[in-house]
């Protein structure tokens, strides 16, 4: 597999570029292994990584770019587990949000909190969450193994949703308020 390695170094002050500068490589899934930011190489990302050589050195750092593979076997290997074990690591996050995703439509069922607004509530906070999911997706470079697990826990959110919309209207509607 072909990678891009990236390279850079700035001024401690001020501390904003240094973040936007790690913000971006983590935007583009890129991961820090052994003091070096690694993404497999693809035209989109190399420009990408090319207008963040430019905006370091507009910010007085030094950034360096180039493209080439692991020379062993084994380094690859490992540069493929420390990228999946980055995925993995987002995906634990989500797992954590869709689980308090869950917990909430429980409570608001176990409290028969049957309005509309908790239906848009949670409409708009398992939205959030999806919009998450396909960003981890598209900055993942390979495949990790809590993906599929993320994937189900998603279906069961739309799920617990779908269930607790339908509660919601035959509540209104025996009340005559749907």
């Amino acid at each position: 597999m072909k990678w891009v390695f990236f390279s850079y170094t700035m001024p401690t002050k001020p501390s904003k570029y240094r973040v936007q500068a790690w913000r971006q490589l983590k935007r583009l899934g890129a991961v820090n292994f052994q003091n070096v930011w690694a993404i497999p190489h693809s035209r989109d990302k190399v420009q990408e990584l090319e207008k963040l050589v430019a905006d370091i050195r507009g910010w007085r750092g030094e950034a360096f770019m180039t493209v080439g593979k692991p020379l062993t076997e084994d380094d690859e290997k490992r540069l493929l587990a420390a990228a999946s074990e980055a995925s993995n690591e987002e995906y634990r996050e989500l797992l954590h949000v869709a689980d308090d995703f869950l917990e909430e439509i429980r409570m608001e069922t176990e409290r028969q909190n049957f309005i509309f607004a908790e239906v848009e509530e949670n409409e708009e906070e398992l939205a959030k969450i999806k919009k998450w999911l396909k960003k981890v997706e598209k900055r993942s470079v390979c495949e990790a193994p809590l993906r599929k697990e993320a994937m189900d826990k998603i279906r069961k959110c739309e799920k617990a949703l779908e269930d607790f919309s339908q509660k919601v209207f035959d509540h209104l509607h025996s009340k005559g308020d749907a």
